[in-house]
């Protein structure tokens, strides 16, 4: 189907960028949460949630 789509030649070329996009994509997910308040983003984790009870 994605050969019908784009052609064999960039159907090729994208399956071979598919593990780097993917890479890029979880570094891009990672300075996302470092950049913004990243407790915000890990208390919503349930077995982190625990550690940042204020009281």
């Amino acid at each position: 189907m994605l050969e019908r789509a784009l052609g064999p030649r960039y159907a090729q070329l994208l399956r071979n960028w598919i593990p780097t996009m993917t890479t890029w994509g979880a570094v891009g997910a990672v300075a996302f949460i470092y950049a913004t308040d990243w407790k915000v983003i890990v208390g919503r984790i349930p077995y982190i949630k625990g550690k940042f009870k204020t009281e």
